[in-house]
């Protein structure tokens, strides 16, 4: 799975942009291709919500308003202080944007459809991570609690468009998306125009959300915030995902 690491660094004031009114050395982080959601308060001063391809990071101002430190805050308990105002600031609007775009967009159900947890993931025919999610979901959604809606897309291999799209175009689709995860078995048949633009609008889509690794999955938790997991989920996120422990 790709993912952006982003370590404690030193941004130096660099020469001031004209569009908004941060600090000259958030302007600076800016300028380096990070996206500032907002500031928040931290300890000894302020603190800023960026992100950068997809990953959302703390910025954090020095006294002297002259540098900015990028990375993780810990306090005394060895909690990361930023992690409330992150979501708030830059997942939450984002995944709930997303959450919009992807029930308008092509997916294709896997288990009940009055299964009464509803949870979109993005899935390549070629992902082994996909595969393993598909295989550890199986148990709430055989038990009609879970319906899952994939998402498919080509982004890891050069014939990922060509399965996906020959998968949307079976028979029925969500079978085949089934068998294929269970065997790696593909539809005889090639995909259509039609299924070749879905996948292309599914890719495009996430490629818009800053997402760059598959499976990349979105569930509302309790509060019906959206909330989103990328990779195979742990047991324990995996729960949390699914909204209860195994049937």
């Amino acid at each position: 799975m790709a993912t952006f690491s982003v370590g404690i660094a030193l941004a130096a004031s660099l020469p001031a942009a004209a569009d908004n009114d941060w600090p000259t050395p958030i302007k600076a982080l800016e300028q380096q291709g990070f996206t500032i959601h907002g500031e928040f308060d931290a300890p000894d001063g302020l603190g800023y919500a960026a992100s950068m391809r997809g990953q959302a990071v703390a910025a954090y101002m020095t006294t002297d308003g002259e540098h900015a430190i990028v990375g993780t805050l810990i306090d005394a308990q060895g909690r990361d202080v930023s992690t409330q105002r992150l979501e708030q600031l830059v997942n939450g609007p984002r995944n709930a944007e997303l959450w919009q775009q992807m029930a308008d967009h092509h997916w294709v159900r896997d288990g009940d459809v009055d299964a009464p947890r509803v949870i979109y993931t993005f899935s390549d025919p070629n992902c082994p991570y996909c595969r393993k999610f598909w295989e550890d979901a199986q148990p709430w959604v055989e038990s009609g609690k879970v319906q899952i809606r994939h998402l498919m897309v080509g982004i890891l291999k050069a014939d990922s468009p060509e399965k996906a799209a020959a998968l949307l175009s079976a028979d029925n689709p969500g079978d085949a998306i089934a068998e294929h995860f269970r065997s790696g078995a593909l539809p005889d048949s090639a995909g259509s125009d039609q299924s070749e633009q879905w996948v292309s609008e599914n890719t495009q889509m996430m490629r818009d959300g800053q997402l760059y690794a598959t499976p990349v999955t979105f569930y509302q938790d309790d509060d019906g915030e959206v909330r989103k997991v990328m990779g195979a989920p742990t047991p324990d996120k995996l729960r949390r995902v699914m909204g209860s422990d195994a049937p």
